[in-house]
């Protein structure tokens, strides 16, 4: 019914304006009494629980960054049966982000292409409304990034900023160094600002006593050559583990005529195109970590085998993002059952 009639009617408005209006009809929906009970029917999943970083998450299906920038839907994601789910990106002060549009669709190829820039309120509302969430049974993962006039050399400040101020709210956290549409952020991949990076994380003050899992959030379009030291730094700073992978700069093999995805620009493609760059990172990552991190898998699951892809390269969790914009909320019962 999603992809027949629903769909075609959010489709039918620009891709952040769908996104608004889909979330404020879940709301209405899920304030009707009764309604939350039958869409968790409906719709949640039987996956089962997995153990990571000595979390436990009620099933391995998250859903990524980017979806709720600012914790405003978090018990509407819950309802619809999420084991987990990441807000964010979150930068210490609020920006606007990138000039609209900057969201756009592929149809042709299940895809996104995104230039958002780290548009949010800022890390201090993110915590305002955490407060006022009085009893969540889904994961959050705080995802943290910098400002976009904070200099690279200065990046460190703005991580620990984000990471000192939601660590009571959130269960874990992704370090964002991977966006394409933040000028230079990229950078921080490198070895030398990833340790100054991770190490004021873990410097907070020695993780607030209580140590929460850190994840680090890499590129599809790192050469193969980066990732062993990627891993040293990661396992140097003990992570619980590394999410492969961000959205791909990279236009090869779509199937949308080049004049189109010229006139589109720059920015991030998601979706079906990236899947499989994104589990090749997932198998090697594996591989380099020999079990000593999780591997989490994001990169255009858009229906089971997709899932199983990631599972067959030995990902312990797995993100959606563009395939539950094209698939529904009935993709999370095709995924796990």
């Amino acid at each position: 019914m999603y992809r027949i009639f629903i769909r075609p009617f959010f489709f039918l408005f620009p891709p952040e304006t769908a996104h608004r209006l889909a979330m404020r009809l879940l709301h209405l929906v899920l304030v009707i009494p009764g309604m939350k009970s039958l869409i968790k029917r409906i719709y949640a999943p039987c996956g089962q629980p997995v153990q990571v970083g000595g979390l436990s998450f009620k099933n391995p299906l998250g859903l990524a960054a980017g979806f709720d920038k600012d914790a405003k839907y978090v018990a509407e994601i819950e309802a619809l049966g999420f084991g987990f789910m990441e807000i964010g990106t979150v930068t210490p002060r609020p920006q606007a982000g990138n000039p609209k549009p900057r969201l756009f669709r592929l149809k042709r190829d299940s895809a996104l292409i995104n230039r958002m820039g780290f548009n949010n309120d800022g890390v201090d509302k993110m915590v305002d409304r955490l407060k006022r969430i009085e009893k969540r049974n889904m994961l959050l993962g705080g995802n943290i990034g910098k400002n976009k006039d904070t200099p690279n050399d200065r990046a460190a400040e703005d991580y620990r900023i984000c990471f000192e101020k939601l660590y009571p709210y959130v269960d874990f956290f992704v370090v964002n160094v991977s966006s394409p549409n933040t000028p230079n952020l990229r950078a921080l991949q490198d070895v030398d600002s990833l340790h100054k990076i991770l190490g004021a994380l873990q410097e907070e003050p020695r993780q607030q006593s209580s140590p929460k899992p850190i994840f680090l959030k890499i590129s599809p379009d790192l050469h193969p050559d980066a990732l062993p030291g990627i891993v040293e730094v990661c396992r140097a700073h003990h992570l619980t583990g590394i999410i492969a992978t961000n959205t791909t700069v990279s236009r090869e093999g779509l199937r949308t005529p080049p004049p189109e995805v010229e006139r589109i620009g720059a920015g991030g493609l998601s979706g079906a195109p990236v899947h499989p760059t994104s589990v090749t990172v997932v198998k090697e990552l594996v591989q380099l970590t020999k079990g000593d991190m999780a591997v989490i898998g994001v990169g255009g699951i858009h229906g089971r085998p997709d899932l199983e892809d990631f599972k067959a390269a030995g990902a312990a969790l797995f993100e959606v993002f563009t395939g539950f914009i094209y698939e529904g909320p009935g993709l999370l019962k095709r995924l796990l059952g």
